[in-house]
């Protein structure tokens, strides 16, 4: 706005304009002559030449035509020259004002300062403000996510050894790498309680890292306790920036790498893999000591309960023949010669019954008289077990049947054997008592 007023008024703020400060009446005269018919010489500007011909062209635009013309006849109006400088301060008041005028985004504020000092905070759209130097502001982005990276720069590769390296609780050295994210919780206390924000988060970062760190042991850190130390780290982190009013908001920290120095990490990887095959030797150990000593313990028990078996029998028998005892005693005191007989007659049969071989004495001459009873008895099976000649068809069925079922004969009759020697053995102690 100021330039068409000046351009409206003619001032030409040039000094290579030859006619500046020469006058400006026209009075049909040549400009490029004076009044003797010669050019004027060049040189600087008449500043009493300038200040009237201000004077009349300000007359000019406020209507005040009555000085004469030429430079004998000008008479300046002080009253248009104060209504001119009004009307260029009001203007320029205007654009001062017109300045305190900003627009702050979506997802950000805006922190406004009075000769430095904090005044208030204003939220997104058209605001204002007083104009400089009353008043300024800082836009800050309260939405954004920021990032600063503890150990590494831009890369994993482009490691900080200063930032990185730290000792655990078992005075081991640990290289870690990590990233703290975070957004903003306070603007005002973002840029006021903090020199250098960024910095401020990096080293309350590395000394949340180094506490939580050097009280774990090495292999937590490095396998399973990685989660564990990120979330103790967002924690700590977050107690410090309150306890500082930073108006910081820890969102996450984020584990990017986490191994022991690169001078060491060949013999580190050879002490995991023995720790590894230790602990495959131990589980190999504990399968195959899961494979035995269920089965000595089965075998353990097959044994008692064998031995439980066994003694239960030999127990129940026992007190079988002690009962079977009193009865005979009872019959014998009752008839003797009877029970006597009786006796007798059933130890015979049980002596025979287990014999296969039997002497008979003949009263008539002095020859003894052989009877080959196993052959008998074999001769007999072995005639049971041939095919009769009537029933041919059936034959091969009926041999397949006495086939499987010999086994079963012979074990019958091997148990018949054993009790009758086992009641004949009895026999023969109870008489020999």
């Amino acid at each position: 706005m100021p330039v068409p007023l000046i351009k409206k008024i003619g001032l030409k703020f040039s000094l290579n304009d030859p006619r500046w400060g020469r006058g400006s009446q026209d009075n049909g005269q040549n400009n490029n002559q004076n009044q003797d018919g010669k050019r004027p010489n060049d040189g600087p500007p008449d500043l009493d030449q300038l200040w009237r011909e201000f004077n009349q062209r300000l007359n000019r635009l406020f209507g005040n035509r009555g000085g004469g013309r030429g430079d004998g006849g000008f008479n300046p109006d002080m009253k248009g020259a104060g209504i001119g400088f009004g009307l260029i301060a009001a203007i320029v008041a205007f654009l001062w004002l017109v300045s305190g005028f900003f627009i702050v985004q979506e997802g950000q504020t805006a922190v406004v300062m009075t000769f430095g000092k904090y005044s208030h905070m204003t939220p997104a759209g058209f605001n204002w403000r007083w104009p400089t130097p009353i008043q300024s502001h800082e836009i800050v982005n309260v939405s954004q996510v920021r990032t600063v990276e503890v150990g590494y720069r831009s890369s994993v590769r482009n490691k900080q050894a200063k930032e990185s390296l730290m000792l655990t609780d078992d005075e081991n050295i640990i290289d870690i790498q990590f990233a703290v994210q975070y957004k903003l919780k306070s603007a005002a206390d973002w840029v006021f309680n903090n020199r250098d924000q960024e910095e401020m988060v990096r080293h309350v970062a590395e000394t949340a890292i180094r506490e939580i760190v050097g009280r774990s042991k090495m292999d937590f850190v490095l396998y399973e306790g990685r989660e564990k130390v990120a979330f103790d780290v967002s924690q700590v982190m977050q107690q410090i920036t309150d306890r500082y009013n930073a108006g910081v908001q820890i969102t996450n920290v984020t584990m990017q790498g986490v191994q022991p120095p690169e001078q060491v990490q060949a013999a580190f990887d050879d002490a995991v893999k023995a720790g590894q095959d230790r602990e495959r030797q131990k589980n190999e150990g504990q399968a195959y000591a899961n494979d035995v000593i269920p089965r000595a313990r089965g075998a353990a028990s097959r044994l008692l309960q064998e031995a439980e078996a066994y003694r239960s029998r030999v127990v129940a028998n026992a007190q079988g023949d002690s009962e079977r005892f009193r009865q005979v005693l009872g019959e014998y005191q009752k008839a003797p010669a009877v029970t006597r007989d009786r006796l007798y007659i059933e130890t015979m049969q049980q002596i025979f019954t287990n014999t296969t071989k039997v002497m008979v004495d003949s009263r008539t001459g002095s020859n003894l008289l052989y009877l080959p009873l196993d052959k008998l008895i074999s001769q007999s099976a072995t005639d049971a077990a041939l095919p009769k000649p009537g029933a041919p068809a059936a034959g091969q069925q009926s041999s397949g049947t006495s086939a499987a079922t010999e086994p079963l004969q012979s074990m019958e009759t091997q148990r018949q054997r054993e009790s009758r020697s086992r009641d004949g053995r009895d026999s023969r102690e109870r008489e020999t008592r």
